[in-house]
């Protein structure tokens, strides 16, 4: 069996190879590729012949944008795509993907997300929705409805100078991610099989297609995240950990919101925030540094997340991380108080499965498909979306009751294993692979 898979970030092993910055996010393709290239099981009873051939197609650079090669077995394929301006379709990947579709012929194409347009390009070079498979991650049309996250009217229509020259305010984003809907309805109308984890991500699909079959599976994390486990005894008192807040739909707003409500009672409570900072270096951690200054590249979101640590008097309890890979995260979670995720709509955030799997205390808004992945009050603490009082509350419940932060951790630990199995996800996906085969 002959199968190609699509992806939008680069398998690290890749990356390492060949000498390629690996990206910090992307955890459930390097997750799901290890124990690709790894497993046993992929051999014939002989031993001589695979099971399964794979192929990788992943955006490159310009000058990989032709590459073909191998690595321990597997067949890669660059392609040349603008990542950065994903609601643009350019009919030139058509064109390569059925070249890189005529050298490889797949039984099946397998296709990782939906929020790029080499998902609808590869569903239209392909033309075959009964070997198309969809693993859905984000829901662009969903996220589309709630991209403002209850910000203020003045700030969704501000424009920093930033966002009029690179013509990215809020009001724009939001309109990018409609676009990206667009070609994700049009993408999802043309397989015949879609991969997802949640009862969000089932109806949000079958809206959109209600033939095609759904096929329930999990996602494997990364390996460094199955080993080690949190101890409230080695942790920052009273730390609280945010692993991304680049964008309004990830809710840092709302974190900030609720941490004077945290200081009241704890003013030695900080909070630590990973990924791309909108708002510089605060707190003295960044590892990346910028030629041009703050004010020529800061947005109006950015502006408003100053405003509020400005207004609740946050200097000195926050600190932007910056990117971070998987140690590094990993270090973060194994050392901070709680996890928190503040987003108005998330499916199924690798962060919070990687936190839940190390065994920490975790509080997460009541959205998408985060009521899935753990039950309130028995493996973490859920709150109303944009509800950051509750929230706050939330926190200092785990601050207040060592038992009740280390019960939570267990049992979110216990929920997780199962959630995250390598070998039950990779069977299923073996699974799912067969069934589409006989076809």
């Amino acid at each position: 069996m002959r199968v190609l898979w699509v992806c939008n970030v680069i398998p690290t092993a890749f990356a390492r190879e060949f000498g390629m910055k690996v990206n910090w996010g992307g955890g459930w393709i390097d997750g799901i590729f290890e124990r690709t290239k790894r497993e046993p099981d992929l051999k014939s009873a002989t031993g001589e012949e695979r099971l399964i051939e794979l192929g990788v197609c992943m955006p490159l650079s310009a000058k990989y944008a032709e590459l073909t090669t191998q690595l321990d077995g597997v067949t890669f394929y660059g392609f040349r795509e603008n990542m950065d301006a994903a609601e643009r379709y350019d009919p030139q990947l058509e064109v390569r993907f059925k070249k890189i579709l005529d050298d490889f012929s797949p039984d099946i194409v397998h296709i990782f997300g939906t929020e790029y347009p080499h998902t609808l390009a590869m569903t239209r070079a392909f033309g075959k929705p009964k070997k198309t498979l969809i693993g859905v991650q984000g829901v662009c049309s969903e996220i589309a409805k709630v991209y403002m996250a209850d910000l203020p009217y003045v700030v969704q229509h501000a424009k920093t100078f930033r966002d009029r020259y690179r013509r990215d305010s809020l009001k724009e984003q939001q309109e990018k991610f409609r676009l990206r809907a667009q070609m994700e309805k049009e993408a999802l109308e043309k397989t015949g099989h879609i991969t997802g984890r949640t009862m969000f991500d089932r109806r949000a699909t079958a809206r959109i297609n209600p033939d095609a079959v759904y096929h329930p599976m999990n996602e494997t994390l990364r390996d460094t995240f199955y080993e080690g486990e949190w101890d409230i005894d080695r942790v920052r008192k009273h730390s609280i950990f945010v692993s991304q807040g680049n964008y309004p739909l990830k809710g840092l707003h709302f974190m900030l919101q609720a941490m004077p409500l945290i200081l009241e009672k704890y003013p030695d409570a900080h909070l630590y925030v990973g990924g791309d900072s909108l708002i510089g270096n605060v707190g003295g951690a960044l590892r990346e540094r910028s030629k041009y200054p703050l004010a020529l590249r800061i947005t109006a979101y950015g502006l408003y997340l100053k405003r509020l640590i400005r207004q609740g008097h946050l200097e000195g309890h926050v600190t932007m991380l910056g990117r971070l890979n998987a140690e590094q995260m990993k270090e973060q979670y194994l050392k901070s108080h709680v996890y928190v995720c503040p987003s108005v709509l998330e499916n199924s955030p690798n962060s919070l499965g990687e936190a839940m799997i190390l065994g920490m205390p975790a509080i997460a808004a009541k959205v998408g498909g985060i009521p899935d992945l753990l039950t309130d009050g028995e493996e973490g603490i859920l709150f109303p979306s944009g509800r950051y009082g509750e929230l706050a509350e939330g926190v200092k419940a785990v601050f207040d009751e060592r038992e009740l932060a280390g019960l939570l951790g267990r049992r979110a630990r216990r929920r997780a294993m199962i959630t995250h199995n390598p070998d039950t996800n990779f069977a299923r996906l073996l699974e799912i692979y067969r069934s589409m085969a006989l076809q």
